[in-house]
């Protein structure tokens, strides 16, 4: 059956994760993990995205006992060599959406999902190409005091009010969101019992 999933905890405390779980009906309860997120000296960003996934599953399979399959996921902003976080402030918020403006960018959304038991992490990685129109420091100012761009990857939400950027995306739109429900889905029917993973 391609729609029955296994009841999950996610190790993530971003409503969006939460949104699109419950989208494709997956149950689920939140286990909120506190990990260090610093990028080590010369990680590209695809590994940054996938061991920072795989160390919060991890730690939410250590802290919610293992009954039940979780979820880990962690959005990585990239122009070219550049990594772009969650903004510190207004300031970083300018900087990272003028360089990102009038240019094409990768988001790179890891998913881990460690399943009980002990066994083996399974894991996935989406890769979506986006393109922004050119963006003046008023606007990305703008659209900082709105509150929307604090705590997002890149310093913005496709889903929300960043949408008026975006000319073109070549990928996952729910992972540009923060978790690709495609590779998430396929994930869960490797934890669940009974399936062959794949």
């Amino acid at each position: 059956m391609p729609f029955a999933f296994p009841s999950i905890l996610l190790a993530s405390a971003s409503p969006r994760r939460r949104e699109l779980l419950a989208q494709i009906g997956v149950a689920h309860e939140v286990l909120a993990v506190d990990i260090d997120e610093t990028p080590l000296p010369g990680e590209l960003p695809a590994a940054l995205a996938a061991r920072l996934a795989r160390a919060k599953a991890l730690e939410g399979r250590r802290r919610g006992g293992g009954a039940r399959p979780v979820l880990g996921s962690d959005t990585v902003v990239a122009l070219g060599s550049e990594q772009f976080g969650k903004p510190q402030d207004r300031e970083d918020a300018v900087r990272m959406l003028t360089a990102l403006g009038g240019r094409t960018h990768e988001v790179l959304t890891a998913v881990a999902i460690a399943p009980p038991g002990g066994g083996e992490v399974f894991e996935a990685l989406s890769v979506t190409r986006v393109r922004m129109r050119p963006i003046t420091p008023a606007e990305a100012a703008a659209y900082w005091d709105t509150g929307e761009p604090a705590g997002k990857a890149g310093a913005y939400a496709i889903q929300g009010l960043g949408a008026v950027f975006i000319e073109h995306i070549a990928g996952s739109y729910s992972g540009v969101m923060g978790l690709p429900l495609y590779e998430t889905a396929r994930l869960l029917q490797a934890v669940r019992p009974g399936t062959e993973g794949g």
